[in-house]
């Protein structure tokens, strides 16, 4: 999608939940159709710039969350190359007083753990808060992050 000059996608964390995430995983339209799916695990991060509609350094996606085991709740944030690391601690995301979502801090490292090298791509990961049995519903048995990924 061609943004028209002078357009800035900038939202804050609360926006991109209840706006955007939410609707997504509920099947609803989001106000613009301006972040595209895709599986960005299947890439390396200097991949995924082309897969997005616009964006110089910050581009957005929404993408599947899968297990690293099948029965597990660990996700696996493997790619082709490397993989994604998380750093922090996660932040909550509210609207008003109420608790809507996580916001997670990810690095990317080439190579296979723990002989990764680090590397300045970072990605921030939203999350929906709500009971597994909500997230179930979602997309199916689909779970579903909003991704925000910058490169430096």
């Amino acid at each position: 999608m061609e943004l028209p000059p002078g357009f800035r996608f900038h939202p804050t964390d609360e926006e991109l939940i209840v706006y955007y995430l939410c609707n997504q995983a509920t099947s609803q339209p989001c106000p613009a159709s301006i972040i595209p799916e895709v599986d960005i695990y299947k890439f390396d991060p200097w991949e995924l710039p082309d897969k997005s509609g616009f964006g110089e350094n910050e581009w957005y996606f929404f993408t599947p969350r899968e297990r690293k085991y099948p029965n597990g709740v660990r996700p696996n944030r493997a790619t082709v190359s490397g993989y994604w690391k998380a750093t922090g601690t996660d932040k909550s995301i509210f609207s008003g007083s109420k608790h809507i979502g996580v916001k997670k801090a990810l690095v990317f490292y080439k190579g296979r753990p723990p002989k990764g090298i680090k590397t300045d791509w970072i990605m921030h990961e939203y999350r929906l808060i709500g009971s597994r049995r909500q997230a179930n519903r979602q997309i199916g048995s689909m779970r579903v992050s909003l991704l925000t990924l910058y490169s430096f």
